[in-house]
């Protein structure tokens, strides 16, 4: 699996993202939102967390990727889109 991806600098969004050449979109792996806004500054985040889905044969097929290769996509967006209080946008 050919991954390039890297998470822009205000930690919430995926600038560059492509599986096997394909432009991907990180809603085909999960869900990002955040799971306190009650906590977060005005326009920021309390607790940003990414949560992967189960693999869809759609998806897998989309990207010519496997279930394992799936599930290291997932890692890391995890890790990358998993960060917390944040308040960047304020």
């Amino acid at each position: 699996m050919d991954l390039k991806i890297e998470f822009g600098y205000a930690l919430c969004y995926v600038p560059l993202f492509e599986i096997n050449g394909i432009r991907a979109d990180p809603d085909d792996f999960g869900e990002k939102y955040d799971r306190s806004p009650e906590e977060a500054e005005p326009f920021g985040c309390g607790d940003m967390q990414f949560t992967r889905i189960g693999p869809d044969p759609e998806v897998l097929k989309k990207y010519g990727i496997t279930e394992q290769e799936y599930s290291e996509v997932c890692d890391k967006l995890e890790e990358g889109l998993s960060f917390g209080n944040c308040g960047w946008c304020a």
